[in-house]
């Protein structure tokens, strides 16, 4: 299995990945540099995938790896509801990509970083 390191250790990669897929179900588009990019959109169609299963092992192994954030806050009257990440990522995201097999991201290139020159992206589902 081939993976870029992005110049940090296991846990610290791991989190990194973990933290850029979270934000991407939250918001929907992120931008970021393009090998992060190339790497969110594997644990993406992982993610997806896994929602599309929709069992309990599935949803399982996508709480393991997803963040637990706040996505959206609801109000319907007197009632508050308040829908972490993993519950949008089962409920919303696996319906809308049930007929699609794959290719749920896409990057757009964007202008150089202006700190270093890194090339930056948008990344965003599809």
């Amino acid at each position: 299995m081939s993976y870029r390191k992005l110049g940090r250790t296991s846990s610290q990669r791991k989190a990194l990945l973990r933290d850029l897929t979270t934000s991407l179900i939250v918001n929907g588009s992120i931008t970021t540099t393009e090998p992060r990019a190339k790497e969110v959109r594997k644990t993406m169609d992982q993610m997806i995938s896994l929602a599309k299963k929709g069992d309990l092992s599935s949803r399982r192994k996508a709480a393991a790896f997803v963040r637990n954030v706040v996505a959206d806050v609801k109000e319907d009257g007197d009632d508050i509801k308040i829908q972490s990440a993993l519950q949008s990522l089962f409920d919303d995201l696996a319906p809308k990509y049930a007929d699609r097999n794959g290719g749920y991201t896409r990057i757009l290139k964007t202008m150089p970083r202006r700190g270093d020159g890194a090339k930056m992206v948008i990344l965003e589902l599809v």
